[in-house]
């Protein structure tokens, strides 16, 4: 008994603590969307510069209010957070849409200019038309630190700048559409209530945060131990490459596992933002892992963008040959992340007490 007491986040404290961390989010997403508001439509370079500040801030808020309510579920209101939840994961996959693909296109287009100066590629000379400023995949052409693209890299770099920015563009519309609909406006509003009232349960007051805590770290665990980190200590995997240059077009399904790790290890960080406050952002194991499990995601959705890009009908063989070098450059950094993590998580467990 003595120790509950000595515990801050029991008993009534847990529910004010909660509440006064969700409140914060919410007030942080409407500070966002009037922003967002302000800046929207905006053509200036600053002006778009602060919409997109805006939209990463409305996602920032969104997860931690999600992944908050779902850790925390058995102090709220049932009815309300599980219609909430599913509302707030909409929003934020939306919003992220946009700057995914966008991304996407950097990480592979500078893939390529880094390979081009390699042996990856044979030779070629220029083709006539590849110079700077002829097709939408102009800047996929100019000159890399090690050397000019090759014809196959160059025109591999204008269909990948093609099929992405079309991505993106329809990324944006989505948002734009998402952001002026009618369920947008009720997200909006329920999260301004939240942003004054928090709807606790009557045994919130008898009920603890840090057991609740402890139960996401310990779903992250097991997820973990599912994972083959052993062979993630080696720098290559032949199948997942196999895999991704097949006809199937479904997902990776060595890479689900680790994405997976990915939300769970978000949702104990935010866990612990909630005990702890601005001190979990101090702790470097939780930094160092969350980085390789980014990269990890990056990597393979780059790999399966290339891949996709690969069977696109009637391309050149050097185009397709191309898109094979860079779909396996990207799982080689797939590989590269899940080692990294592999370290950083053995080094946490062992130093675990």
């Amino acid at each position: 008994m003595a120790q509950q007491h000595l515990d801050p986040t029991a008993g009534p404290v847990a529910g004010d603590t909660l509440a006064a961390y969700l409140q914060a989010q919410a007030t942080e997403f409407l500070r966002a969307l009037r922003q967002h508001r302000e800046t929207g439509g905006a053509t200036a370079t600053n002006g778009a510069e602060e919409a997109v500040d805006a939209a990463r801030a409305l996602r920032r808020s969104a997860r931690r209010i999600s992944g908050t309510l779902h850790t925390f579920r058995p102090l709220l209101d049932e009815g309300w957070s599980e219609g909430m939840r599913p509302e707030l994961a909409w929003l934020s996959g939306t919003l992220a849409r946009e700057h995914a693909y966008g991304a996407r296109l950097e990480r592979l287009l500078a893939a390529l200019h880094r390979l081009s100066g390699s042996s990856a590629f044979p030779a070629q000379a220029p083709a006539p038309d590849a110079h700077p400023g002829t097709h939408p995949g102009a800047r996929a052409q100019l000159p890399s630190e090690k050397g000019t693209l090759t014809v196959g890299a160059a025109k591999a770099g204008a269909l990948l700048e093609r099929q992405l920015t079309l991505a993106r563009t329809r990324a944006h519309s989505a948002a734009l559409q998402a952001l002026g609909s009618s369920r947008f406006h009720a997200v909006a509003d329920n999260v301004a209530v939240l942003a004054s009232e928090v709807p606790l349960t009557a045994s919130a007051s008898a009920t603890g945060l840090k057991p609740l805590a402890a139960a996401a770290e310990e779903r992250l665990r097991d997820a973990v131990a599912g994972l083959p980190l052993i062979t993630a200590g080696h720098p290559y995997n032949a199948e997942a490459l196999v895999h991704g240059l097949s006809a199937d077009t479904a997902p990776q399904p060595q890479d689900s596992p680790w994405h997976q790790v990915r939300l769970l290890l978000r949702l104990h960080r935010y866990a612990r933002e909630v005990l702890f406050g601005d001190e979990v952002h101090l702790d470097v194991r939780l930094l160092t892992t969350g980085q390789a499990l980014d990269r990890h995601r990056d990597a393979a959705e780059a790999a399966a963008a290339a891949a996709s890009a690969a069977r696109t009908p009637r391309i050149a063989p050097a185009t397709a040959y191309a898109l094979g070098v860079l779909h396996a450059d990207q799982r080689h950094e797939v590989e590269a992340a899940r080692f990294a993590f592999q370290r950083a998580w053995m080094r946490e467990t062992v130093g675990t007490p």
